[in-house]
């Protein structure tokens, strides 16, 4: 039976290539339908891009990650497949840097907790407050659309979000939800995570930072979901025939990254840019800690700092976090991390010197986010295959939140045409 003609039946055999968050989320929405789903996972510990790596003897996060209160089907997720609360430290947002800029925004009903939290900004003048509060204001009366994109840059000129405004706030922000710069992004987009982050309800603009590592966070919870379901998970079971895979199964999800869907489906080629995300991992004593689990650093080549102490239990080490491309790229991983520590020396007095570093740089980390953004239907590689991946959201940027409702997109895309 071809997989266009029923509609109804569902799937019996399903294969996800890939056990990332997007891969993950749709093998428990099929698992939850009452298909078996097998996955192959090509690496050692499922998570994709957002995993545990063990590099050096040192367990750690391929990356650093910070969670929305806004991220509700990511958080439901989480919750579903049995994480404990206590998994994800939740706190009211606070944006602090080690100048002393500081936005915190009071537990009032929203738009109230955001404006109040603008207005009483530190670090700001008067005047700055007001325009950063007019532009908000703005947005939400036009629902925080625009008539045609531009880049974030056009965007904050036009309304004079200019000076700290753009260096302390809308930048920052834009290059962490994004990672991509400033002068290259969406505003369509950028503007959807303000929507969404900050003008929502005051629970959506919550910080959620991961107390467990990222793997234990969803995936490996997800993996044993399913398994109790009748599926399996495959690791070190690289995928290299997807047409002998689709012959097996009654329909195939490739939940990867798009530069590696390129490998198995030759015809795809959506012609993305890339950009990076580079993590360096500094193991200080272990009396070193931040006076909060997050710290930004302005004008410096390390975006923000993240105390792993307060959030996992590492004492002394710090995670700094370089969002999108720069002249960082350039610099050997001693190079940066020397560097990473003479910022965060220059940000906090007294620093000494670290015992040990870890860099993890991932060169593709994310599409870059960019106006002329190509959009490719989940569907497109033909009847039994699906697409899945924070890549393909077409009103968001490149999350974890993006990549899980891909991948329930793509169950249903599958559920939906049922069996073969």
């Amino acid at each position: 039976m071809d997989a266009g003609l029923s509609r109804t039946m569902p799937a019996r055999h399903v294969a996800v290539v890939g056990a990332g968050y997007a891969g993950m989320a749709a093998a428990v929405a099929l698992a939850d339908a009452g298909v078996r789903v097998s996955i192959h996972e090509a690496a050692s510990v499922p998570g994709g891009r957002a995993r545990r790596v063990e590099l050096r003897g040192v367990v750690l996060d391929n990356g650093q990650h910070v969670l929305l209160g806004a991220y509700r089907v990511l958080l439901g997720l989480i919750a579903k497949v049995g994480v404990p609360s206590q998994a994800l430290q939740r706190v009211p947002l606070e944006l602090r840097y080690a100048d002393g800029f500081r936005l915190r925004a009071p537990p009032l009903p929203a738009p109230l907790g955001l404006l109040a939290g603008l207005l009483g900004a530190r670090g700001l003048s008067w005047g700055e407050r007001l325009q950063a509060t007019r532009f908000m204001l703005a947005m939400k009366r036009q629902k925080f659309r625009l008539a045609r994109d531009m880049s974030v840059d056009a965007l904050l000129a036009a309304y004079r979000q200019d000076g700290r405004l753009a260096s302390h706030l809308w930048v920052p922000l834009c290059v962490s939800a994004l990672n991509t710069p400033s002068a290259l992004a969406s505003a369509r987009i950028f503007l959807a995570v303000l929507r969404d982050g900050l003008a929502g309800t005051r629970a959506d603009s919550d910080l959620m930072f991961p107390r467990v590592d990222l793997s234990a966070l969803f995936p490996e919870p997800a993996a044993d979901y399913v398994r109790a379901r009748g599926g399996e998970l495959h690791l070190d079971s690289r995928v290299q025939d997807l047409a002998a895979l689709r012959n097996r199964h009654d329909a195939v999800i490739v939940a990867t990254a798009p530069q590696h869907v390129k490998t198995l489906l030759p015809e795809y080629e959506p012609g993305y840019a890339y950009q990076p995300i580079v993590t360096c991992y500094l193991q200080y004593a272990t009396k070193v800690a931040l006076p909060l689990p997050m710290l930004g650093i302005a004008g410096a080549t390390v975006q923000w700092v993240f105390d792993r102490g307060a959030l996992l239990g590492a004492h002394g080490q710090l995670a700094c976090v370089i969002s999108a491309e720069g002249r960082h790229q350039a610099l050997d991983h001693e190079s940066l991390a020397a560097a990473c520590h003479l910022e965060l020396a220059r940000a906090l007095p007294g620093l000494p010197a670290p015992l040990w570093n870890r860099v993890i740089a991932e060169k593709r980390a994310t599409i870059r986010v960019d106006p002329d953004l190509p959009r490719v239907d989940e569907s497109a590689p033909g009847p039994g295959i699906v697409l899945a991946g924070d890549y393909l959201d077409p009103d968001y940027p490149p999350t974890l939140e993006a990549a899980v409702r891909s991948g329930l997109r793509a169950a249903g895309l599958v559920l939906a045409r049922g069996a073969r």
